[in-house]
């Protein structure tokens, strides 16, 4: 059976974002840490090796793979930052919008820096992505 490599674990936050090298994008790192701190309300905990994440949930799909994911985080990527944000999520895409210069993909949203984004679109996508993973697996949670 297929085990998820990316769980939450007890490696240090601030450690992880102090060994990012560039100094601009760590700068940025600490700035989302903050905002996703105060709009989450929950830790910062690592998923993985470099997922910052903030909350969590229990997923299982119709085809029996269950597991658990952040409900939100980030990661500061040499290319970018990757924001991840609950996949599926119409509302997602009418907020990316006003968003500011990014990037999609399924689960990810890719930016380069925060001075390219909306930082209340940012708190209003973070807020969503909450609210639609509570109520898509509420039964399991």
């Amino acid at each position: 059976m297929y085990e998820l490599k990316t769980k939450e674990n007890d490696n240090d936050v601030l450690a992880f974002i102090e060994n990012v090298e560039n100094p601009k994008k760590r700068e940025d790192a600490y700035q989302l840490l903050d905002l996703f701190t105060e709009t989450t309300g929950y830790p910062a905990k690592m998923w993985g090796t470099s997922i910052i994440g903030f909350g969590s949930y229990h997923y299982k799909y119709a085809s029996g793979h269950e597991g658990d994911a952040p409900l939100v985080g980030f990661s500061p990527r040499k290319a970018n930052f990757s924001l991840y944000f609950a996949p599926g999520d119409e509302a997602r895409e009418e907020l990316l919008r006003d968003f500011g210069k990014h990037k999609t993909g399924k689960a990810c949203v890719y930016i380069n820096k925060i001075a390219d984004i909306d930082v209340d679109v940012l708190k209003k996508l973070i807020q969503q992505s909450i609210e639609f993973l509570r109520e898509t697996y509420k039964e399991y949670n």
